[in-house]
């Protein structure tokens, strides 16, 4: 019985290690290694918090690029169930949140936030670019670096905002 299931996954090529698996697979290691080596145990509650802000925030607004087809994910982890990138929506992402959110510069200069808010992003668009350009993993229909970069530095500032006000009322309690 496992050997007809296992044929079945070859068959529609899930078991094949492309350079499109092959990214998604290197992404989830180096999301959960930095998980692991930067995200100190005292904070686990506001890691957290942070994870769940930005999966909702991506569920959504990834669901509503690829719905208009101004994103196409041609290669990606449950393509039967999700149309958008389960690797980048609910693990990188959340994850870079995560590490925005525990390291922000809070009592730095208007200039230091400015930079490290601006840095985030940054980061991942060279990637984004690198793998839209070369491999099948994302594809710009009606969409560009530009407009990922922006949506990402929008996202990452409203899950911040988010982080803040509620660990702010949370200590009042």
């Amino acid at each position: 019985m496992k050997s007809n299931c296992l044929q079945e996954l070859l068959n529609q090529g899930m078991l094949l290690l492309t350079v499109e698996n092959m990214i998604e697979i290197s992404s989830c290691v180096i999301s959960v290694g930095l998980l692991l080596f930067l995200v100190p145990l005292r904070k686990l509650r506001e890691a957290s918090l942070s994870l769940v802000i930005m999966q909702s925030l991506t569920w959504i607004l990834s669901g509503v690029t690829v719905q208009f087809k101004l994103i196409e994910y041609p290669v990606r982890y449950f393509s039967y169930a999700f149309r958008t990138s389960f690797t980048f929506e609910f693990i990188i992402f959340p994850v870079f949140s995560i590490l925005f959110n525990l390291y922000f510069p809070k009592k730095g200069s208007k200039l230091r936030k400015s930079i490290y808010s601006l840095s985030f992003p940054s980061v991942l668009i060279i990637f984004e670019i690198i793998i839209e350009k070369y491999t099948d993993n994302i594809e710009y229909i009606k969409w560009n670096w530009f407009y990922s970069w922006v949506s990402m530095l929008i996202t990452l500032l409203l899950a911040y905002g988010y982080y803040r006000w509620f660990f702010k009322k949370f200590k009042r309690i």
